[in-house]
């Protein structure tokens, strides 16, 4: 699914988020310490080689809704932006905390001239964050910054699985019918 918003545009696919040539960066779901882990913070680990855990270690820690930025290193991206997203009923208020994940994101990718992002869901794997409400927050948050961006043009959600797609779809289909108030 692909929505455009004047000279903007926001995709959802299904895929591997480590398989995004075409985007210059990419979003980690990272944990505090920046380290390799499971999920997505692990593939991106394994893609982008050891080099990548070397520049994330004077970075660390970070803290819930904060962004940091390294070389992609043997990915096809130029860019890796690790946030820490909130852990879900511990991190609170867990929404503003994964909104401030996705504008920290989209910001640093801004600052640094950035044309294309690619997001996972944050928090939506270990973390516990259900999936719909973190799609409400996430493709809400990424519409609202969209008019003030410089740079950031296009912003792709790469989700793991079908249902994940599907739920950031109706989520998506959903806030475009809505009239904005």
């Amino acid at each position: 699914m692909r929505v455009q918003q004047g000279d903007f545009t926001l995709e959802i696919v299904q895929g591997d988020i480590t398989k995004q040539p075409d985007m210059e960066a990419i979003v980690n779901a990272a944990n505090a310490q920046l380290m390799p882990g499971g999920g997505v913070a692990g593939a991106i680990h394994r893609a982008a080689g050891p080099e990548l855990a070397e520049a994330c270690r004077p970075l660390a820690p970070i803290r819930p809704g904060q962004a940091v930025i390294t070389p992609g290193f043997r990915l096809p991206n130029r860019y890796v932006i690790h946030v820490l997203g909130p852990v879900y009923g511990r991190d609170v208020p867990s929404d503003r905390i994964l909104a401030e994940a996705y504008r920290n994101a989209l910001k640093l990718a801004d600052e640094h001239g950035i044309r294309s992002v690619a997001f996972p869901a944050i928090s939506t794997g270990v973390f516990g964050y259900p999936m719909e409400e973190a799609a409400e927050v996430a493709l809400k948050t990424v519409l609202e910054a969209a008019p003030k961006l410089r740079h950031v043009r296009h912003v792709r959600f790469v989700l793991f699985d079908e249902r994940a797609r599907r739920i950031h779809e109706e989520v998506l289909a959903r806030l475009q019918a809505t009239p904005e108030s």
